[in-house]
């Protein structure tokens, strides 16, 4: 597991990203307690990176702000945009008049669709199909993002395919983990400078 010198993480977090609130402090102690206690991080220099990239797509996904939120929009732009008879609908497994609200974006990495929160309840044991708002509680949006993040079901790719071990870390195409390449290069930058962060707060 890691284990991270607090004081060095924010002072590194500050020097890369500039001045941090309260809040901010809160929210990134709060994934940090969460990190350090999770069995499942590889605690290698792939793991470092992997986890450099998990918390820079947190960042992006949650507009800075390092905690769980709502996708951005109306229930009329959410029902238009993932209708069950749309391409994305269907590929977001909707199949119910009002699903592409029900099942907008939420949490660190915007869960989205019936077939994601199904496979998140299925993970958590939340009934998050008949709740699908409790996909914003943090503990429950850690364990989604870790667990889709590296077993791949948010778009059937793995982070591991992207950062592991013996290889530079490819942090612009890691992003097919989540949404194609949007924002890719971006988000790439961001996960860059966090893991000088964890470099420097782990030694």
């Amino acid at each position: 597991m890691f284990v991270f010198d607090r004081t060095k993480f924010f002072d590194a977090f500050r020097g890369r990203f500039g001045p941090l609130t309260q809040g901010l402090v809160d929210a990134l102690n709060f994934l940090l307690d969460k990190i350090e206690a999770d069995e499942r991080m590889p605690t290698t220099d792939a793991g470092r990176r992997q986890l450099a990239y998990v918390l820079a797509t947190f960042k992006w996904e949650t507009a800075h702000t390092f905690m769980p939120i709502d996708e951005h929009g109306s229930d009329a732009y959410f029902n238009a945009r993932y209708a069950p008879g749309t391409k994305v609908g269907k590929m977001l497994g909707n199949t119910q008049p009002g699903d592409g609200a029900r099942f907008h974006g939420r949490g660190y990495v915007q869960v989205t669709g019936r077939t994601n929160y199904g496979k998140a309840e299925d993970l958590t044991g939340v009934p998050l199909l008949t709740q699908p708002d409790r996909a914003k509680e943090p503990d429950l949006a850690y364990d989604i993002a870790i667990q889709g993040m590296y077993d791949g079901w948010f778009t059937g790719k793995r982070i591991t395919r992207y950062i592991f071990d013996g290889a530079a870390p490819d942090y612009v195409n890691a992003r097919r983990v989540i949404n194609g390449i949007d924002q890719a290069d971006t988000i790439a930058n961001i996960a860059r400078r966090l893991s000088e962060v964890f470099l420097e707060a782990l030694s």
